[in-house]
């Protein structure tokens, strides 16, 4: 599990285990809160060509799916 607070979530990096379409490394671009401060949405772009996704935010805790940093 990675370690992740939804506040912290703005402008992390991000690289995907399995490497599709040669889409590796991602940041976080966007994040919405409700009034309750929780993350509704979660918008990643990946640095190679600049698409965006948007995602689950709970999926980047898994160290299956996701590793922390640009590795």
């Amino acid at each position: 599990m990675n370690p992740l607070h939804p506040k912290k979530l703005l402008h992390s990096k991000w690289t995907k285990v399995n490497i599709t379409q040669k889409l590796k490394h991602f940041s976080v671009v966007k994040v919405t809160y409700d009034e309750d401060s929780n993350v509704t949405q979660c918008i990643i772009r990946a640095e190679i060509n600049a698409q965006e996704f948007d995602i689950n935010w709970r999926d980047l805790k898994d160290t299956q799916l996701w590793l922390q940093g640009w590795k």
